[in-house]
């Protein structure tokens, strides 16, 4: 990898936060994109963002993706060998009441990522996709080679985009693109709005956990640790114009697993407050990480249980 300029969207994300973190540590030198919306709590931006800003090597752009002009100058000015666009407007359901945030930020954003990429010698383009965009899919575990034309959530459908207006880029421009399919990451200084986050909290204030369906949804929860070993592999991995890549632990959980987990690890039991399923959640998801594993190397280490622990650890940190 190059000395020159890494550029890291959402760094005062979740994902993003742990990556540019990571390549700071490695004395790389770290551009942090993020608009810090106010999708969720942005104190819990600043706080990631406060921790990066400690290190010299790590500069700050607030910038909103859709907005052109800035990205473009943002573009010309470094030149970015890498750029690891994990910044995107989250959220199955916030997508429903809020569609157009979707197409801003998760389309015209991305495009102007693209062209930034296009226009000044970007070397090699690592993107986050989703376990979303394999919808309903009924094949388990999900493949990248299965058939993902039928998503059911605009989140979704908007990161199938992603990997359509990539793969196109790529083709044209020959640009070295690689997509990651990002299976339900969990772990320290999540966002407050994953399940798993919102479950502690409302375990330990004694208020009703929302259970959407009968709680026999399955997931393919990943530890931090491991997204941003893959992330990192990734980085170093072109020798192609284009991969699509799923980074899962390769093993469901039953939401009343999980439930249960997070009991066992806070040492108090959950008020179930059973809901009607919600439209756009998919039944299960389950990563084929075999291409990770040929391509990445990558070995997820941390198993549910483990990773529950050490989420709690935090939490309870973070809250004391």
């Amino acid at each position: 990898m190059s000395d020159r300029t890494i550029l890291v969207t959402g760094a005062a994300g979740f994902i993003g936060f742990h990556v540019a973190r990571l390549l700071l540590a490695e004395n790389r030198n770290v551009v942090g994109l993020d608009s810090l919306n106010s999708y969720y709590d942005p104190a819990l931006k600043r706080s990631r963002l406060n921790i990066l800003r400690d290190d010299p090597r790590f500069s700050f752009a607030q910038i909103d993706l859709a907005d052109r002009p800035s990205m473009d100058q943002l573009f010309a000015k470094h030149r970015f060998p890498v750029v690891i666009h994990l910044a995107a407007q989250a959220g199955v359901r916030h997508s429903i009441d809020h569609p157009h945030a979707y197409a801003d930020a998760n389309l015209e954003g991305f495009l102007n990522v693209l062209e930034g990429c296009r226009h000044h010698e970007c070397r090699h383009l690592v993107y986050a996709s989703s376990s979303s965009v394999d919808g309903a899919n009924t094949k388990l575990p999900f493949s990248v080679q299965d058939n993902v034309d039928h998503p059911i959530s605009l989140y979704a459908a908007s990161k199938k985009a992603n990997e359509l207006m990539a793969h196109a880029y790529s083709h044209l421009y020959l640009i070295p693109a690689t997509g990651l399919r990002f299976f339900t990451v969990y772990g320290a200084r999540q966002r407050p709005d994953l399940a798993i986050h919102k479950f502690a909290k409302l375990i330990t204030a004694g208020a009703p956990v929302p259970v959407f369906g009968d709680g026999t949804t399955r997931r393919d929860y990943t530890y931090i640790d491991d997204i941003i070993s893959g992330v990192r592999a990734a980085i170093d991995y072109d020798q192609s114009n284009y991969e699509v890549i799923n980074l899962g632990e390769s093993r469901t959980v039953e939401l009343r697993e999980l439930i249960y987990l997070l009991e066992t690890a806070l040492g108090e039991q959950a008020e179930i407050d059973r809901q009607p399923t919600q439209p756009g959640d998919v039944p299960q998801t389950f990563a084929d990480i075999s291409k990770a594993r040929a391509l990445l190397g990558y070995d997820p280490q941390t198993q549910i249980e483990d990773g529950i622990k050490k989420f709690v650890e935090w939490f309870r940190e973070s809250a004391a």
